[in-house]
């Protein structure tokens, strides 16, 4: 628990503005792929299915959660507040997406999925390590206190 709290103070001390704007767009990008999840949900558990993760009986249910996850997550993400807590839990998706889903696809391919799931796995990995920032809920919170 130390090193977490290590962790979250460095990231709080060590936050550069600019870079708020990085965590809002990949905010806007998780409620987009949410979105897009949503709107084409056959697609989506057929790519799920074809993953072969082990877990055939629960994939609607998986799809789910993981549709949720991304709008809500990515709402908050963007507005900054729960920032590391939605980060770590669309990393476990993420993570899933690029090694378990994308890869088996051709990366070569026009519109491979690959680069834009990478680009926001290692975008969750730097705000689940930098937090919010200074846009966001919970440094408004932190100043009016």
């Amino acid at each position: 628990m130390e090193l977490l709290a290590k962790i979250q103070r460095w990231g709080d001390t060590h936050h550069p503005k600019w870079l708020d704007y990085f965590r809002i767009l990949l905010g806007l990008v998780l409620i987009w792929k949410g979105i897009e999840f949503a709107t084409n949900l056959d697609a989506f558990t057929a790519l799920m299915k074809n993953a072969s993760l082990g877990l055939a009986a629960s994939i609607s249910l998986m799809a789910h959660v993981i549709i949720v996850l991304h709008i809500i997550g990515g709402l908050l993400i963007a507005v900054g507040t729960h920032t590391r807590v939605f980060c770590l839990l669309n990393l476990l998706i993420l993570f899933g997406a690029v090694f378990f889903v994308n890869l088996r696809e051709d990366i070569a391919r026009p519109y491979s999925e690959i680069w834009l799931s990478s680009f926001v796995l290692i975008g969750l990995i730097c705000f689940l390590i930098e937090g919010d920032g200074v846009l966001s809920i919970e440094h408004v919170k932190q100043q009016t206190a």
